[in-house]
């Protein structure tokens, strides 16, 4: 009878095990088919880009959002430090917000306490404008009065000054990661050399050869190539003489998905990518924000991203286009860099920030309008009904005025309308706490307003009916506008003290400011005549 139990207890005891083995097989099975699937799939890099090419953040302030991003569950951050980096050998490419050495290793120190991974993103081949102005490398240019791209085919310069660039950055980055940039090359095959190139060999192969140079030199310190997806979707033709570790951030901010090329022929080819949406893309600018737009990108995008089984997600963030006008001397020296769009500073789109981290939590689609409404309660303190007002606000497209035309129908006079509510609203709302986040809501439409009015002047003034004895009621709108933005400019300085460096501020109120100035200084002489 014991031998009997004893042989019926061995009997059960090895059926659990077996049992507890085709469970764990079973289970083996559904995370690799959710690896492959994407189902249910976290992301191993979550990362923010912050971009310091027009808005340099005082380092207590790139701190203080480091904080913030840790405390929603990024682990990664990319750094486009562009002239900010404090460069050694190569210290002509420091302009005067450039950081020192400590301030780079005390915010990278920082960032790893909070475990965060800093990558630095270094241009090499587009977007390096701000090299590329120096006579010192006049001669890695594409073309000599568009100093936007490096001219690939030049590699042996090329290979020794990247070479020394990218080792003076890596060695202050611990992170295993560096990446390149490679995007929107768009003089690609443009110079006498590339063009012949081009019809020889191919895009593909002209970006590829430069690209993998570039990889290998990368590779060589230690780390893994990251770049941007939008040119090797667009000529994918030689993609497989690239590094197989090598990964592509395929950006996307709410367009479809095979905008740049054929993302899946990609991926079947084993390409490893992250995917990137945005808070601040074109067309925002320092008068316009596309909350609407930026919350859709989080909505959509990030589940899109784990659907495909993309390894991590990068929110990009950019304070400008990337597009910059010239001040040109004889011989197309460059003098001056101006850039062709600012956006409000980082400092006014924390509702963002946290609708990215709250993403990142789940992989159902954000629920944006209750996510706004929540937020609301949460950080403001206000009551439900002025969270739904809030997310009213927020989601009202705020559209772009191109030469003096609206393109949905609607007249600048119906734009200003319906921006003065907006205000209105924003305005009678009393929010109990963190009072100074909302002040910049309030602020960012305050100034569109104001840029409204001034389009409406505007088209007075450009309108065929424009004469003479229009002048003195332009000049009296026009005076009422330059006194309000003088206010702003208090407000906006005030908002951002600390955040950004006091001369930028100063800046960027001037360039907010300069063409109604312009304007008022036109109409005022033609007055006095």
């Amino acid at each position: 009878m014991i031998k009997f139990e004893y042989i019926t207890l061995l009997f059960n005891v090895r059926l659990r095990f077996i049992f507890l083995f085709l469970a764990l097989i079973t289970t083996f099975q559904i995370s690799a088919q959710n690896k492959s699937t994407g189902t249910n799939h976290d992301f191993k890099v979550k990362a923010f880009h912050i971009d310091l090419r027009c808005e340099v953040m005082t380092i207590p302030a790139l701190k203080k959002i480091a904080k913030q991003l840790s405390d929603i569950g990024v682990n990664t951050l990319i750094m486009e430090w562009e002239g900010t980096f404090p460069f050694s050998k190569h210290a002509t490419l420091c302009n005067k917000y450039a950081y020192s050495p400590d301030d780079i290793k005390s915010f990278i120190a920082y960032c790893s306490k909070l475990g965060i991974d800093v990558i630095p993103l270094q241009n090499c081949f587009g977007h390096v404008e701000y090299i590329l102005k120096h006579d010192r490398y006049y001669q890695l240019r594409e073309d000599k009065k568009e100093v936007s791209q490096v001219c690939p085919l030049k590699e042996k310069e090329n290979k020794k000054i990247f070479s020394e660039i990218f080792t003076e950055v890596a060695s202050m980055h611990p992170s295993k990661y560096f990446h390149i940039g490679g995007d929107e090359t768009y003089l690609l095959g443009y110079c006498k050399k590339c063009s012949e190139k081009v019809i020889s060999d191919g895009k593909s192969k002209l970006f590829v050869d430069y690209i993998k140079m570039m990889c290998e030199i990368v590779m060589s310190l230690g780390k893994t190539p990251v770049l941007w997806a939008d040119i090797l979707l667009k000529y994918p033709e030689a993609v497989d003489q690239l590094p197989k570790d090598a990964i592509f951030i395929e950006w996307n901010y709410g367009w479809d998905k095979n905008k740049f090329g054929d993302v899946e022929s990609l991926l079947n080819k084993g390409i490893n990518f992250w995917g990137a949406p945005s808070i601040r893309s074109a067309p925002d600018n320092l008068y316009l924000t596309q909350w609407d737009k930026h919350f859709n990108n989080i909505k959509y995008f990030i589940p899109e991203c784990r659907n495909v089984g993309y390894r991590g997600v990068v929110m990009t963030s950019w304070s400008t286009s990337g597009t910059y006008g010239f001040m040109y001397d004889n011989n197309w020296e460059v003098i001056e860099t101006y850039p062709i769009r600012y956006v409000y500073p980082l400092s006014g789109f924390n509702i963002l920030i946290a609708a990215y981290g709250e993403a990142l939590k789940g992989t159902e689609p954000l629920n944006s309008q209750q996510f706004v409404i929540n937020y609301a309660q949460k950080q403001f303190g206000l009551k439900p009904h002025e969270g739904e007002l809030l997310w009213k606000i927020l989601q009202t497209p705020q559209e772009l005025i191109k030469n003096g035309k609206v393109g949905n129908g609607k007249s600048i006079l119906d734009l200003k309308d319906e921006a003065i509510t907006l205000q209105k609203q924003i305005t009678e709302l009393k929010p109990k706490s963190n009072k100074t986040e909302f002040e910049h809501l309030r602020l960012m439409m305050k100034i569109r307003v104001e840029y409204l009015k001034f389009k409406e002047i505007q088209s007075k003034y450009e309108s065929s009916l424009f004469d003479i004895s229009s002048v003195k009621n332009l000049i009296s709108e026009t005076k009422l506008l330059i006194k309000e933005a003088a206010k702003i400019d208090k407000k906006f300085s005030i908002l951002n003290k600390d955040f950004l460096y006091d001369s930028e501020i100063k800046e960027i109120n001037r360039l907010r400011n300069l063409s109604v100035q312009g304007l008022y200084e036109n109409i005022k002489k033609i007055d006095s005549n």
